[in-house]
């Protein structure tokens, strides 16, 4: 056959099924408790309980879409506070630099959500299944009695994990005890079932059946640790230097003379990407260290030191070459970088926090009516209409009188409070219409524009708020 008659190279290869093998160490324990403590997180949140007082929610933590805020514990916020949510995204994403620049990918492996139920889903496939040889032979072998009441089991209990992460997610949304009992009743609202549905069939597929192509092909993070990470780094290597020439050991006098390295693929068949970390980094590597706790334990065996498979930096490479010891953990991670990522984090972190302190129980906003954007009364007089939104916070009723400055130019009226007073209930807003008359003939009349600043008194707690606008005048003044 020449060569113009070979079939091309296909762009596409089907997935290699991957079945990582039980390993037990210190990095594997650590997994098992950053699992049981983020899944616990997760599922008990929604029901805890936290007395606001009457007429409010008692969910320590609500997103509460009906009424557009979000309860967290004792912290409330409202529609126009969405800064301090912008803030903790960016408090997110400088997190996520520092410790990649630190760390490398220590998020994806061990606290991503993608993680933590895909080790939960593979440790499901162990107890139904067996351990990894058991799982490979099952995979290769034809379907029979065993084999579909093994599958059928292992998916049934995946699809239980997975309609409980939906149905955890939409109680963040309602009162908890309230909805379960609407969701089991059938009274629930559609979207709580939809969104169930969406979450079960995802988490089932993503966890159970997609695994490692969510971290390889899905997920951008990969692509963009490169320019997170750098020479100092600390990130899981293989030490080439110490463990090459790899094969078995042979005692024999004249044999070849080898490395640390045995070449017996425990590295391999405990990652749950499938990759080889002698081959270097990768990008589908996810530094969960289960590699270490496999290699480790087989240095064990044959009396070799620890560490041929290691969190390590490559700055640290030639002295280890060398025969020096490598540089102090903390020299790597307290570097410009990590300062500078610190630094940020921390500045973003302390001004939400006294944002939160310094913001006030009360609040408005105001907004121009601008058809017409004056009238002329009777009198001569020009007067202005305003839209003025009142926010009370306070988790009782509380009476607030609207007033403007300067007061010795402008005369204000609210609709349907002849006193000026507008009565507001706890945790709630009051759409007012305000009315601003300037004299016949004034300054203000006659401008275009006129700076204004409407102000809120709350008459029992002495709080006060403001909003600056402008009164909008005939214009025909010189």
């Amino acid at each position: 056959m020449s060569s113009t008659d070979q079939p091309p190279d296909r762009l596409y290869s089907a997935r290699e099924p991957i079945f990582p093998r039980r390993v037990s160490g210190k990095f594997r324990n650590l997994k098992w408790w950053i699992m049981a403590v983020t899944l616990g997180i997760y599922y008990l949140t929604p029901w805890i309980r936290w007395d606001r007082g009457p007429n409010m929610p008692d969910q320590a933590v609500l997103i509460d879409l009906a009424n557009r805020r979000f309860f967290f514990f004792w912290i409330e916020i409202w529609p126009h506070e969405f800064y301090f949510v912008a803030g903790l995204l960016i408090m997110a994403g400088l997190g996520l630099f520092l410790f990649t620049s630190a760390l490398g990918r220590v998020w994806c492996g061990y606290t991503c959500p993608q993680t933590v139920w895909t080790d939960l889903f593979i440790l499901v496939e162990r107890w139904v299944e067996g351990d990894r040889n058991k799982r490979v032979r099952l995979w290769n072998a034809k379907w029979d009695g065993r084999k579909t009441r093994l599958r059928l089991t292992k998916w049934m209990l995946w699809l239980l994990i997975a309609v409980g992460t939906g149905g955890a997610w939409v109680f963040y949304f309602a009162d908890a005890p309230t909805l379960l009992w609407n969701l089991v009743t059938l009274q629930a609202h559609p979207v709580a079932y939809t969104t169930i549905l969406v979450l079960t069939l995802t988490t089932f597929a993503f966890g159970g059946l997609m695994r490692e192509q969510v971290c390889i092909y899905m997920c951008p993070w990969p692509r963009i640790q490169a320019a997170m990470m750098d020479e100092d780094t600390i990130t899981i290597g293989y030490r080439d230097w110490r463990g090459e020439p790899r094969g078995k050991h042979r005692k024999a006098a004249g044999a070849e003379v080898l490395g640390d390295c045995i070449d017996c693929y425990a590295c391999v068949n405990v990652c749950p990407m499938g990759i080889d970390i002698r081959d270097g980094q990768q990008l589908a590597c996810i530094t969960c260290g289960l590699c270490i706790d496999a290699c480790d334990e087989v240095m064990e065996k044959i009396g070799k030191p620890r560490g041929l498979v290691d969190y390590i930096a490559l700055s640290d490479e030639a002295r280890e070459r060398a025969g020096h010891a490598p540089k102090p953990i903390w020299k790597h991670v307290f570097r410009f970088r990590t300062i500078l990522y610190t630094v940020l984090w921390a500045a973003v972190g302390v001004g939400l926090v006294v944002a939160l302190f310094i913001r006030s129980e009360i609040d408005l906003t105001v907004s121009p009516v601008r058809n017409p954007i004056y009238v002329t009364l009777p009198d001569g007089s020009i007067r202005n209409v305003y839209e003025v939104r009142v926010r009370n916070k306070f988790g009782e009723d509380r009476w607030f009188q609207i007033g403007v400055t300067p007061n010795d130019v402008f005369s204000v009226q609210v609709e349907g409070a002849e006193t000026g007073l507008v009565s507001v209930p706890p945790d709630a807003s009051e759409l007012q219409r305000v009315y601003v008359v300037a004299p016949a003939g004034s300054d203000a009349a006659t401008a275009p524009r006129t700076e204004l600043r409407i102000w809120l008194h709350d008459i029992e707690g002495d709080d006060r708020a403001f909003a600056d606008t402008v009164f909008n005048g005939t214009g025909t003044g010189k």
